[in-house]
């Protein structure tokens, strides 16, 4: 098969069957969504490592860092689903490089464990001297988590590189998390670790005081609202409720999507309404497409605090 037959095919199977190809041997990584499990106060955002700059000294604010945990990790959302074969690690090297010694390599589709338990492709046996790409058998996901397991590490990334196996099956196009990087905004925020923004942060993380859940203040007919930017024809949304108590302060929210501001966008059209979520579970609210802008969670009719660990819309 000549390559542009092979294109015509591509758009065919594109357009007709749902079906999506790797076209491009690019990093997949670069300037894609990324999160990680703590920030170190003095800088290491998490986007550092898909900056395209594989610069090691830290001092010069290219590389992440987490603060000492347990656990630390770090996650880049490709988007869609790959076969993904290489992955390439730039150390830190102006000091600490063994840090990432015993770091392991997960790929997958799932958040559970913040997407720590998806299939291990490698581990790193030694500490990087400087960049390194790391190949294995081709794993398909979404998700690339670097996994630091133990007591008291620090987990601290220059640059990581994505790559997928061009020439496997195709891989198939997964929906797109719209609130994902979007804006959100709250009706009152209830302290420094509860932004609205911690609901679309990536992180299903359902324990609200290690930071990735937005809480309102106590008060009457608290609400959430996402900005999507632009308009949508939404057809699922995905609330992730917090774990550690007080799971039946989200009995009776409604989700609303539409194009107005009015009531602070409380008066568009009601998509679905929450009976209960279980503690740190996340339920899915699926309802015929309605057009919108913003998506909001809202609690009516009495005082309440509202608290979202994760909120993720989709339009497929």
């Amino acid at each position: 098969m000549n390559s542009r037959m092979a294109i015509r095919v591509i758009v065919f199977l594109t357009l007709f069957t749902g079906l999506c190809f790797a076209d491009s041997k690019g990093n997949l990584a670069l300037h894609a969504e990324v999160v990680q499990s703590s920030t170190y106060p003095e800088g290491g955002d998490a986007k550092r490592a898909v900056d395209g700059n594989r610069d090691s000294d830290s001092r010069r604010g290219s590389c992440t860092h987490t603060k000492s945990e347990f656990n630390p990790w770090w996650r880049v959302d490709l988007g869609n689903v790959y076969s993904i074969n290489k992955v390439t690690i730039t150390n830190r090297q102006d000091c600490c490089k063994e840090r990432l010694k015993g770091a392991q390599i997960r790929i997958g589709n799932s958040l559970d464990n913040n997407g720590n338990n998806n299939a291990l492709a490698t581990t790193i046996l030694t500490a990087p001297d400087g960049t390194e790409t790391f190949l294995f058998e081709p794993v398909i996901g979404r998700y690339v988590n670097i996994f630091l397991p133990g007591n008291d590490e620090i987990l601290s990334l220059c640059e990581v590189e994505v790559f997928t196996d061009n020439y496997t099956p195709p891989y198939i196009c997964v929906p797109r998390n719209l609130a994902l990087g979007a804006t959100a905004v709250q009706s009152s925020t209830y302290d420094q670790l509860a932004a609205a923004q911690k609901a679309i942060d990536g992180n299903r993380n359902s324990i609200r005081k290690q930071g990735s859940c937005s809480h309102t203040k106590d008060e009457k007919d608290p609400w959430w609202r996402v900005d999507l930017l632009e308009v949508y024809e939404v057809t699922r949304v995905s609330i992730t409720n917090r774990g550690d108590g007080y799971a039946q302060r989200i009995n009776g929210a409604q989700i609303r999507i539409g194009n107005s501001l009015e009531n602070n966008g409380n008066n568009n059209e009601l998509a679905a309404t929450v009976e209960s979520i279980p503690p740190g579970d996340t339920k899915t609210f699926e309802f015929k497409p309605i057009k919108g802008q913003y998506v909001n969670i809202f609690i009516p009719e009495r005082n309440e605090y509202l608290t979202l660990c994760e909120v993720e819309v989709f339009a497929d």
